[in-house]
């Protein structure tokens, strides 16, 4: 390295602090010394090297402070404002500032030294009825800022089609954390992960099979600039040096773990943001603490932070940190106060304990910490995604998270553990913590099977089928998500079973077969890929694709989803199809299926069918939680708000979670299930007052509370 320090692709100047890099040896993070900071800490005043604008291409040299003491308010702070080649001097104490220092090590809010501590929500897993009581409940914990991903996909479902009401009230939500006093840490992608369908990016640029996502690609950054054109111009009236309250955007996210590694696409979107935003706003990155993700994912002219939990040395940790940014405030930008749960795995949990204590250890070096998650909340409808760690994993419904407010927004223990800490730093809000939220066991609701979901098909697929001689991909027909039946027939007799089978890779995610409506089976992604069937030529043999989420992190290629691949019968290829894209969520808002008569049908329990009841509240609409004892797999609705997926017979979670903004008072709730493989004997729904999560649950056992 020359004595310098590679950033992006751009090397920057030798370290301070006494560390200096030798042709022969890579600065690691670990050969950094951490001190604490209570507030800002003044370095040895040095030379800082010329640099090159990675936007404009001009050679800039850093402002050198001159020797001898620094009065306020003339004190100079080094501002980010790297990607014009520009500096900015502080500003006047009547003015509104959100800065970096590189001399002293910190944030400067209007000229003050300053440091936050901050906790995640998004709002997109959150009803917008309990916003404000979320928030209030961040505020009383004593934070000073909440951390807030924009996922582009739920904005923009389709190209040149935006979407900003009610949940989606983006500006809504951010005026709210203003009222309440919260400043806003803003993280608009256009990539988030967050475990979110697709990392949030819209499927619909899948349309072009050959897109290079989160790179250069033209088409990529077409479909970018026209989101944000739509999105950053609602934003930068909000901005803190506009009155506002966001005092920092991020660009992308963990870019470093991406594979492209493309500092191109990093440039275009740092002149993208600077273009819309202004030249005054705080950018930055946010990566893991290894040296590759920091290589590829930080570029001159965005602060570089980074992302570890309770389980990592502190001090390591930041030093990974100085490796990128050997001035600056130290900041951990997610905090893991818990973790995800996938579907299959066991129910993760974070000791309060090590929570509290590793957020400890940070404040006493002066760090500003955002906690990820302070409040999970809910993946409903079909938001959540999956991971890609050697085999897909898809993500449960439920977001809790092991947070400190629950996926109810209830306090935890580990809540008031994490404000007894802060209490050590700042004064808390006056005034009790507000209360859990009122829970109510409604208790059991018998339902009965309306129809088999093929015998609705006029219903659920009112504009006929695409014709196809081979299988079509969602995207291919332009299918978001949910489900798409794929239908062809026997091409000759099946005295004795044949092997029904799929290649490699190309049942995503999940298919369910039927041989003349009857069920056969199930096909799965990383998991059976072959059924044995006998029939009759011309026998119609269909397959309902469920689309479980499109990965949100670890893979390196674009998710398609559906049949990737032509089924084989006995290594014969099917042809014929005849490719049926469903809206279930459109017929079910218009009131089917309770506004019209059940279908008759002989056949069993087996198999993707709907079933529907009713019940009615005493007089309250709390939030409560419902248990599907003895049923398999599908999709509930109340009221027409898709609640998500269930999954008993996989695990780990048990219940739903049922807000009370979502029923009515008064007159009857509609319940809706889409049961994918089969329902129990007697088909009811448990409605309890609290929520249940199970270990680790064999594929085919069906947990009990």
């Amino acid at each position: 390295m020359l004595g310098g320090l590679w950033r992006g692709d751009v090397q920057l100047g030798p370290r301070t602090g006494g560390q200096s890099c030798s042709p022969a040896m890579r600065c690691s993070p670990q050969a950094v010394l951490l001190l604490p900071l209570p507030a800002c800490r003044t370095w040895k005043k040095r030379p800082v090297p010329v640099t090159k604008d990675h936007v404009t291409g001009v050679s800039t040299s850093a402002f050198v402070p001159p020797p001898g003491p620094v009065r306020r308010p003339a004190r100079m702070a080094l501002t980010l404002l790297l990607a014009a080649g520009l500096l900015h001097a502080q500003a006047s104490p009547l003015s509104r500032s959100f800065e970096l220092d590189y001399e002293e090590d910190c944030f400067r809010k209007d000229g003050v030294p300053f440091r936050y501590i901050s906790g995640s929500i998004h709002y997109a897993r959150v009803p917008r009825p309990a916003w404000r009581d979320r928030l209030l409940k961040m505020y009383m914990s004593g934070l000073t800022a909440v951390q807030v991903y924009v996922p582009w996909n739920y904005h923009e479902p389709w190209p040149g089609v935006y979407d900003f009401v009610g949940n989606r009230d983006v500006e809504a939500f951010l005026d709210l954390t203003a009222e309440l006093g919260l400043l806003v840490i803003l993280r608009p992608g256009p990539y988030i992960c967050a475990e979110w369908e697709m990392g949030g990016l819209p499927s619909w640029l899948l349309w072009k099979p050959d897109i290079v996502l989160r790179s250069s690609d033209p088409a990529y950054l077409a479909a970018v600039d026209s989101w944000l054109h739509v999105l950053l111009p609602k934003i930068k009236p909000r901005l803190y040096q506009h009155g506002g309250n966001i005092i920092s955007v991020q660009v992308e996210n963990e870019y470093g773990s991406y594979y492209a590694c493309d500092y191109g696409y990093l440039r275009y979107l740092l002149g993208s943001f600077r273009a819309l935003l202004g030249s005054e706003v705080l950018l930055f990155t946010t990566d893991g603490t290894r040296a590759e993700e920091l290589h590829c994912g930080t570029l001159q002219g965005l602060y570089a932070t980074v992302d570890f939990g309770p389980g990592s040395n502190v001090t390591e940790a930041f030093g990974a940190q100085r490796w990128v940014e050997p001035k600056g405030p130290l900041v951990n930008s997610e905090y893991y106060t818990g973790w995800l749960d996938y579907w299959g795995e066991a129910h993760t949990s974070t000791s309060s304990v090590h929570v509290a204590r590793g957020l400890e250890d940070m404040l006493q070096l002066g760090a500003s910490v955002n906690m990820y998650m302070f409040h999970g909340g809910t993946n409903f409808a079909y938001w959540s995604g999956a991971d890609f760690k050697d085999q897909y994993k898809p993500v449960t419904t439920s977001y809790d998270y092991d947070a400190p407010l629950s996926e109810a927004g209830d306090p935890t223990e580990k809540l008031f553990a994490i404000r007894t800490v802060i209490s050590k730093f700042q004064p808390l809000p006056a005034g009790p913590m507000p209360p859990a939220t009122p829970k109510y066991a409604y208790g059991r609701v018998a339902l009965q099977k309306h129809a088999d979901l093929l015998d609705a098909l006029d219903v659920l697929c009112p504009f006929g089928p695409i014709q196809s001689r081979f299988p079509l991909t969602f995207e291919a027909i332009k299918q978001a998500h949910g489900f798409v039946v794929y239908r062809t027939q026997l091409p000759r007799d099946v005295p004795d079973p044949a092997m029904l089978g799929a290649p490699p890779h190309s049942i995503c995610d999940r298919g369910y077969v039927m041989l003349q409506k009857e069920y056969c089976g199930t096909l799965e992604r990383d998991g059976q890929t072959t059924l044995c069937v006998m029939g009759r030529a011309g026998d119609t043999l269909d397959v309902l694709l469920e689309n479980m989420g499109r990965i949100s992190f670890g893979a390196n290629t674009s998710d398609f989803k559906g049949l990737l691949g032509n089924l084989s019968l006995d290594s014969s290829p099917l042809s014929n199809w005849l490719i049926y894209p469903l809206d279930i969520d459109t017929a079910v808002q218009q009131g089917w299926p309770h506004a019209a008569l059940p279908k008759s049908s002989r056949r069993g329990r087996a198999g993707p069918a709907f079933y529907t009841g009713t019940f009615e509240t005493p007089g309250i609409a709390w939030d409560t939680f419902v248990k599907f004892p003895g049923w398999s797999k599908g999709q509930l609705w109340i009221n027409g708000f898709n609640l998500g997926r269930y999954w008993p017979r996989r695990g780990p979670q048990q219940t739903l979670f049922v807000p009370g903004s979502v029923l009515h008072v008064g007159h009857p709730n509609n319940i809706t299930v889409l049961e994918l493989e089969g329902a129990p004997s007697t088909p009811l729904l448990l409605f309890l007052d609290h929520p249940v999560f199970n270990k680790t649950l064999s594929h085919s056992t069906v947990a009990t509370e």
